[in-house]
């Protein structure tokens, strides 16, 4: 057994999560997923526990509960700890009681969850010839992104080919640099995005010099430069790449300093034939706040929107992922959750996992009507798409009688801050968007700010019920409101 300095700290962060599940009335969950994490030992800069099984962890990553750990210990011990695992595959015992509901939780690591720069923590899976994956691993690449686990449909053939081929021949076609993946949460621009970064990995190995980043964590990266007196180094780092993997770019929007890095920054990886390729939550031209010669820099390549996938392709994604998982369902609840999910393929996947954690868990066979149970309050859930910020602003401004305007300006005064504060806090709760991306929907107001402001809702929903019946009654107008 290695070392256990953030033992203590681990132990903690437990226990003040299941206190707080105990006050939210979730303590079957508590018990069925994370009090399973056994500790088993660190390094200076990661812990390592031990769980049931590769799909136990792949569950706990999906539903957020191993961000809420690290965020935990971070929050005790002042830095970033990753947690990776090694799966036990000792058999899971049903928790008491026998079928609890496991509830996807609202956190802000949810809202990022593709999104985040990756850790090495991925499931091995080279039992499988099914589920085999390059040897080679890049620190900053997810295995499991690869081009083989994808499945194309008529939603995305043109993304998937199109990362194919540049993936194959990078930096050679000015037609595809940049390549541009755009769309709604969970569509699989990071996934091809990543399996980019994994097959020009595989080809060249570290003779290739690749960066893959979200555009906070570059921002937050420029900014530290700045401050320490070392812009150079961080010049020559991302200028002297071969690929250069920036996800979610809609959060440089107002960003000048930033935007004018990158500018420079496109402009030498262009020159010296790198390949760069950026995911964003919108088209180009939708992206108000990016500096003009920016923008033009984009569309110098190919953008490409995925859509959610129809009937024939969510059904194939979910027979793609039993076979990684070496897993069986009945046909009837696979065509059940693919004819009902309709959103994304991330909650296309988090109620196949759900099913598959009924039957680990629970261990009774899976029929039709667990699945209808099981799955009912995932179906009801409206499609985000239908559901946007505006629609949350204008039900809550009606509400409270102030104008959408109001919602949008700079006025301080009680009668316009509460609604503003909790259009924030009810868009942050439905909706999966960044803090700065809200702030720009709310008169481009600073992503502390909104932080604060969902803060304050919560807090007060914690201590007046009436209050919290109040909100309750505006999600329900948002979720019934007909354009």
């Amino acid at each position: 057994m290695g070392a256990q300095n953030y033992r203590a700290f681990f132990d903690e962060a437990l226990r003040q999560i299941e206190e707080e599940f105990r006050q939210k009335g979730q303590e079957n969950d508590y018990s069925m997923w994370i009090k399973r994490i056994e500790y088993l030992e660190d390094t200076p800069s990661s812990i390592t526990v031990s769980v049931p099984s590769d799909f136990f962890w792949a569950y706990m990553t999906q539903h957020g509960y191993i961000a809420i750990i690290e965020e935990r210990i971070k929050n005790l011990l002042g830095q970033d700890i990753p947690i990776s695992h090694v799966a036990s595959n000792k058999p899971v015992a049903p928790a008491s009681p026998p079928a609890p509901k496991a509830v996807p939780l609202q956190t802000e690591s949810d809202e990022k969850q593709d999104r985040e720069e990756p850790r090495a923590s991925a499931s091995r899976t080279e039992e499988n010839p099914q589920k085999t994956v390059s040897v080679r691993k890049h620190p900053q690449l997810l295995e499991k992104y690869i081009f083989e686990t994808f499945v194309p449909g008529d939603n995305s053939d043109f993304a998937y080919k199109a990362s194919l081929a540049v993936a194959n021949n990078p930096g050679q076609n000015d037609r595809y640099n940049p390549l541009i993946l755009y769309g709604g949460v969970g569509l699989g621009k990071t996934h091809l995005m990543q399996s980019i970064g994994n097959q020009v990995y595989k080809n060249k190995g570290d003779e290739a010099k690749i960066c893959c980043i979200s555009a906070e964590n570059f921002t937050n990266e420029f900014t530290s430069s700045l401050a320490a007196q070392k812009i150079d180094k961080f010049k020559n780092k991302y200028r002297g790449l071969d690929l250069l993997l920036l996800d979610d770019i809609h959060f440089l929007i107002n960003k000048k300093g930033i935007q004018e890095e990158l500018f420079h920054t496109f402009d030498a990886l262009r020159s010296k034939k790198a390949q760069m390729v950026f995911t964003c939550d919108r088209p180009i031209p939708e992206l108000k706040g990016i500096e003009e010669r920016l923008a033009t820099r984009f569309n110098w390549g190919t953008a490409i929107d995925l859509q959610p996938p129809d009937y024939e392709t969510r059904r194939a994604i979910l027979q793609k992922k039993l076979a990684i998982l070496d897993k069986h369902i009945p046909p009837d609840v696979v065509d059940y959750i693919a004819k009902n999910m309709q959103t994304n393929v991330r909650d296309l996947e988090q109620c196949l996992n759900k099913m598959l954690g009924y039957a680990e868990l629970v261990q009774k066979p899976l029929t039709i009507d667990i699945a209808q149970k099981e799955l009912r309050d995932s179906f009801s859930q409206p499609a985000n798409g239908s559901i946007t910020v505006e629609i949350i602003q204008k039900v809550v401004a009606n509400r409270y009688n102030v104008s959408l305007n109001d919602m949008k300006s700079i006025k301080r005064n009680k009668r316009v801050v509460v609604p503003r504060q909790v259009a924030c806090y009810i868009a942050r709760n439905l909706l999966d968007i960044s803090y700065p991306d809200l702030g720009y929907e709310f008169g481009g107001r600073d992503h502390t700010s909104i932080m604060h402001s969902c803060k304050k809702v919560e807090d007060q929903i914690k201590m007046d019920s009436n209050f919290d019946a109040q909100v309750q009654a505006l999600v329900k107008e948002i979720k019934d409101y007909k354009k």
